[in-house]
């Protein structure tokens, strides 16, 4: 039997720059998604349960990793550990039971903890890079959605006590302290998102097209994107440029210990995301000038690819009252990266 945890997380600041080459400042958090493995090697099929799904998931050990028949699976909140199973090859059959704490469709990762709390428990081994690489082809052949590396490498790679500064452009890793008179909250805006049936995949495709003219955005400074002809092309590559120079001057500022400034670069982020990259809702909109104008509170934005979820708060501690937001707030604290925390 192997038991694992594996944190969520949330981004501080840069989004839709892992794809772009780009950089980003995304933290582990305490809240979890935990799986534990049960082998039996009498069965050849495994047996997958969750207790925020009514309906199990049953398929071959052996199952082949063919797109088309992963997507057509059901139930379909399972076809994401049965592209895993068929990616691992394993050869014996058990059964795979799901539980946590993670709030679903929340935008704080949670398809990234399952991904990977998945493969560990069924004995997958590897560096930081390298699973959360299998784990992100593994959503890929399950959902065909082509994502970003961010979340699975934030939660393989996280530091207890830090965020993480992660250079998209070779895969390396920084920790930065997060101070202690310093909280971060998240509050969920009450948009349940699926990137699936998001415009996620429209995003990453116009800023492919604006990259053909002008190289990797993560790597090109805004001044270069400002001779684009194309105006949707020139708004989605400003974000992602000048997004990337937020990052930097986000993680000076905390570890510099210089809150009131990461918090401005928050709100610049909040709103080049609303109108340059336009990922933004009313809903996400409103919760972030309504936390963001409270006393105390350094800065707001959302956090995640968009299009609903959750919106991410800098502020002094004991400032933000999370039992007042019904559709769910929470005080998190920096976690460290996923671990196998039994076996037997």
């Amino acid at each position: 039997m192997r038991t694992v945890r594996c944190p969520g997380r949330v981004n501080l600041i840069g989004d839709h720059t892992d794809y772009n080459g780009g950089i980003a400042m995304p933290m582990a958090i305490d809240l979890y998604t935990e799986a534990v493995f049960r082998p039996d090697g009498s069965k050849t099929t495994i047996t997958i349960t969750s207790e925020a799904e009514p309906d199990p998931a049953t398929f071959p050990a052996d199952l082949d990793p063919d797109p088309d028949r992963i997507r057509a699976m059901e139930p379909a909140w399972a076809r994401t550990a049965a592209a895993i199973v068929a990616l691992l090859r394993t050869s014996s059959g058990g059964s795979l039971a799901i539980t946590g704490n993670l709030p679903l469709g929340a935008g704080l990762s949670s398809s990234a903890a399952f991904e990977v709390a998945t493969a560990l428990a069924l004995g997958l081994e590897g560096d930081p890079v390298t699973i959360a690489t299998f784990c992100r082809h593994a959503g890929e052949l399950a959902t065909g959605v082509p994502a970003g590396l961010m979340d699975q490498l934030t939660v393989t790679s996280a530091t207890a006590g830090h965020a993480l500064l992660i250079d998209f452009s070779d895969l390396t890793t920084q920790p930065v302290p997060i101070p202690e008179n310093v909280e971060v909250v998240v509050v969920h805006s009450g948009e349940s998102r699926s990137l699936a049936k998001s415009a996620y995949a429209a995003r990453r495709a116009e800023c492919e097209a604006a990259s053909f003219h002008v190289g990797e955005l993560g790597q090109v400074a805004p001044s270069d994107v400002q001779g684009l002809p194309d105006p949707l092309l020139r708004r989605r590559a400003r974000h992602v440029t000048t997004e990337c120079e937020r990052v930097r001057a986000f993680a000076e500022a905390l570890a510099g210990g210089r809150p009131e400034e990461a918090g401005k670069l928050m709100l610049e982020s909040h709103r080049s995301l609303a109108e340059d990259f336009e990922v933004s809702t009313p809903g996400l909109d409103s919760l972030v000038e309504r936390l963001s104008g409270l006393p105390r509170v350094y800065g707001a934005r959302l956090t995640g690819a968009g299009f609903g979820g959750c919106v991410v708060a800098l502020c002094e501690p004991g400032t933000v009252d999370v039992a007042r937001y019904p559709s769910g707030a929470w005080v998190v604290s920096p976690s460290a990266a996923a671990t196998v925390t039994g076996t037997d």
